[in-house]
């Protein structure tokens, strides 16, 4: 069942709850996410991040992820993640998304604002919901299994520079009209390699300030009691990928490594399909307090 991003996060805002949001790169994501969600019977966020369109493109794998949203027997919304151009959201919202994240982060706070803003204007014409980022989100030195530019908070001598300041928020949610902002308060994305060192106290009072659902980009790392602090807090969708994918690769090994089993490439898909699967329950299962 196909319904909007704001559908879903305003309702977990007001149960203290957050809806996970699983990138669907293949088939076998795809298939796994969907029937995680469906055996716990949770709503759930299906989305495929600009950056993986070297994997593959949004226009091939957008029409997938819609088929499978909307046979879906809980509510889905099919979400653009780190969509960096205007051009390429308009095209996320033809091919049939509910919601669009424009990410404007490394631009100025006005060029963030108003480029947003036309974001918003585009969406809610069309019955879509809108995304927005604020601050810095640390990367690892891995990232979707490639080595990648990493950063920490020892990188930065005063982290009020990176993370997100409730003020600003305030006002930017005020400019834009967004409907839930990701916010930087010390995560990481990719494979856990630095301790992720939270701010926990800021996504309170980010929620106080905008009293909008919030986002937490890069659970690297976040241990099951942080993540409960930071949803109590505000957080109100978790984006969740690297972990998921790990979990597809190494059932995807240990077929392979199994001298016993055909060498069918199917059977090894459905086995991956099932790992992912079970990951992603686990995250839903905190994420939604079950």
């Amino acid at each position: 069942m196909l319904v909007t991003l704001k559908e879903l996060l305003d309702k977990a805002k007001e149960e203290h709850k957050a809806i996970g949001a699983f990138n669907g790169t293949t088939l076998e994501a795809i298939r796994g996410i969907i029937q995680a969600a469906e055996e716990l019977n949770c709503p759930v966020i299906l989305q495929h991040a600009q950056s993986h369109d070297d994997m593959i493109d949004l226009e091939e794998i957008g029409p997938v992820m819609n088929y499978y949203a909307e046979r879906a027997k809980v509510p889905v919304a099919l979400h653009l993640d780190h969509g960096s151009t205007f051009e390429r959201c308009a095209q996320a919202l033809r091919l049939g998304f509910t919601s669009v994240m424009y990410d404007a982060s490394a631009k100025s706070f006005e060029e963030n604002a108003a480029e947003t803003k036309e974001i918003v204007r585009l969406a809610h014409a069309v019955g879509a919901s809108v995304e927005a980022e604020l601050g810095h989100i640390f990367t690892s030195e891995v990232v979707h299994g490639e080595g990648g530019q990493a950063d920490s908070t020892s990188d930065y001598e005063d982290l009020n520079d990176i993370y997100t300041d409730p003020e600003v928020a305030k006002r930017f949610v005020e400019l834009t009209g967004v409907d839930c902002l990701a916010i930087a308060f010390g995560t990481t994305h990719g494979v856990y390699l630095i301790e992720p060192k939270l701010d926990l106290p800021r996504v309170a009072k980010i929620r106080e300030a905008t009293n909008i659902p919030l986002v937490m980009h890069g659970g690297s790392g976040v241990s099951d009691e942080d993540y409960a602090v930071a949803i109590e807090n505000g957080i109100c969708k978790v984006n969740y990928y690297t972990y998921m994918n790990m979990a597809g690769g190494k059932a995807s090994k240990e077929y392979w490594a199994d001298g016993e089993k055909p060498l069918f490439y199917d059977s090894m898909s459905l086995a991956a399909t099932d790992a992912i699967k079970e990951d992603v329950k686990k995250a839903i299962k905190v994420f939604c307090k079950l």
